[in-house]
C-alpha cells in the first residue's frame, strides 16, 4: 500500500516569543515493512540545525527560529510504501538493548490492578508470542476505547481504573503489563489509515511493541485489537508517550501557547 501523509502542527503565542527551538522525531522508520518514497520536514521560517539517528533508530532533526515569533508551523508530508509484516519489526537498525525497555516510568507505573491484569492474562507457559497476544487482548478488554475520556497526563493505572481511554492509554497499559511479566515493551508513535474510502482524515496513532524472543520487536495495537499491518506508518519509539514524543520544543518569552494539529492520511492508487 502507498500512503500519502499531510501532518501540520501549529503553535500560536498570545505574545511574541524571543526565540523558539524544536526537536523533531517525525521521519518514518526504515525497516522491511515500509519504504519512504518521498518525505519533507519543514518548520516555516525556521533554520534547520543538526540531525542524527538515535540509539533506537529514530531520526531526530533540530530547528530554531529567531524572534519575534508569534507562531511556529511544523509540516511533515510525503508518501510511504507499506507492507504487512504481521507486526514484526524486521531489519530495523538500532543499538539500544531490549532490556532497557524494562524501566518503569510515571506513565507506566504498575499498581496492584495492573499486576493482577498481567497475572490473570497469562503465566510463564506457552510461547513468548502467545503471552504477548494474551496481554494485548486483556488490555483491549479492560479499557474501552473512548475518545476524550483521558488526557495526556493520564497514566496506565488511571486508565485501567477508569476502564476507558484512547490509544495512548492502551499502549501505556500494555507496556506496564508486559513489564510486570518481565517482558520488554515500548511506546510507538505513527499514523493509521483507518478507513478504506480513500479520503484524507486525522490519523495520528500510537501502539506498543513487545520484545519476543526469536522474532524481536512485535507491534500490538490493543485499541484496534490487531498487530500493525500495511495501514500503519511507524515513526518512532520510546519508554512512554513523553519519551517518544514526535515534537519537543522550548520557547523564550512570557506568552501563553496554544497548539493545533491536523493529520490526514490517504491511500494512493498504484
Amino acid at each position: 500500500m502507498i500512503l500519502s501523509v499531510q501532518h501540520v502542527t501549529t503553535y500560536q503565542y498570545d505574545e511574541p516569543m524571543r526565540s523558539a527551538c524544536q526537536s523533531l522525531r517525525l521521519t518514518p522508520s526504515r525497516y522491511q515493512g515500509q519504504r519512504v518514497i518521498s518525505w519533507t520536514l519543514d518548520v516555516v521560517g525556521g533554520t534547520k540545525g543538526g540531525s542524527f539517528r538515535d540509539g533506537a533508530g529514530d531520526r531526530i532533526e533540530g530547528w530554531s527560529m529567531r524572534g519575534p515569533v508569534d507562531k511556529v508551523v511544523i509540516r511533515a508530508f510525503g508518501q510511504v510504501e507499506t507492507t504487512d509484516c504481521a507486526g514484526v519489526l524486521r531489519n530495523h537498525r538500532e543499538l539500544v538493548h531490549p532490556f532497557a525497555y524494562l524501566r518503569e516510568t510515571s506513565a507506566t507505573w504498575q499498581d496492584e490492578a495492573i499486576e493482577r491484569l498481567a497475572a490473570e492474562a497469562c503465566d510463564d507457559s506457552g510461547t513468548a508470542l502467545a503471552r504477548a497476544h494474551k496481554l494485548s487482548a486483556a488490555v483491549s478488554e479492560a479499557i474501552e476505547y473512548t475518545p476524550g475520556a483521558t488526557d495526556a497526563q493520564t497514566t496506565a493505572a488511571d486508565a485501567l481504573a477508569l476502564g476507558r481511554g484512547v490509544c495512548q492509554d492502551h499502549a501505556h497499559a500494555l507496556i506496564a503489563a508486559s513489564r510486570v511479566r518481565n517482558i520488554p515493551a515500548r511506546y510507538v508513535t505513527g499514523y493509521l489509515h483507518s478507513t478504506a474510502d480513500g479520503e484524507g482524515h486525522e490519523a495520528s496513532h500510537a501502539w506498543a511493541e513487545v520484545w519476543v524472543d526469536d522474532l524481536g520487536w512485535v507491534g500490538f495495537d490493543p485499541a484496534n485489537e490487531c498487530c500493525p499491518d500495511e495501514r500503519y506508518i511507524r515513526i518512532g519509539s520510546g519508554l512512554d508517550a513523553h519519551d517518544a514524543a514526535p515534537i519537543r520544543g522550548v520557547s523564550q518569552g512570557e506568552g501563553d501557547e496554544s497548539m493545533n494539529v491536523v493529520v490526514a492520511l490517504e491511500s494512493v492508487q498504484q
